[in-house]
């Protein structure tokens, strides 16, 4: 009895250190587009990165027919969504931005976006994910994507009583 859990202990541990080979690299660049911090230094991403491997490993047999990689970018969404609704939400006040390629974002309008473009989640999965509707999340990805594709020009304007001016 001892040698067959050994074995199969051996064989989850095989397993799941081919799995994160294949996947850590891909997850670990979706963990950073969602935080929005710079590629070289990263330690939120990482500690995503950690959180989804650790509990695609505690739930390794348990998920026999499911794809674990889903299962890792889902858990993945889910945990930067609850801390992004903790920190931006609850408190109200945002961190200062970060020098990531998406960090003019917000948290939400980041996580739809690297679903939906970078994952290539289909947008009912993306909608049932975050408990969304489908065309709450078309909306917010064409509204990021947008963002990103028409940036500010210029100098910011700044509104003083009625007049615009420029800063």
């Amino acid at each position: 009895m001892r040698e067959r859990h050994a074995a199969q202990d051996t064989r989850r541990a095989r397993e799941f250190e081919a799995f994160v080979a294949g996947a850590a690299g891909r997850l670990l660049h979706a963990a950073t587009l969602l935080t929005a911090e710079d590629p070289r230094d990263n330690p939120h991403a990482r500690r995503l990165l950690t959180s989804a491997l650790a509990h695609t490993y505690a739930c390794w047999d348990q998920s026999r027919g499911d794809d674990p990689y889903d299962r890792a970018r889902q858990y993945l969404a889910t945990r930067f969504a609850r801390g992004a609704w903790h920190q931006y939400g609850a408190l109200g006040r945002p961190r200062p931005p970060r020098p990531g390629p998406l960090a003019r974002l917000s948290p939400q309008e980041r996580l739809i976006l690297v679903l939906r473009l970078y994952e290539g989640v289909a947008e009912e999965q993306a909608a049932a994910l975050l408990g969304l509707s489908q065309e709450r999340v078309r909306a917010i990805c064409d509204r990021a994507s947008t963002t990103l594709l028409h940036p500010p020009r210029g100098p910011a304007a700044a509104v003083i009583g009625a007049k615009v001016v420029s800063s």
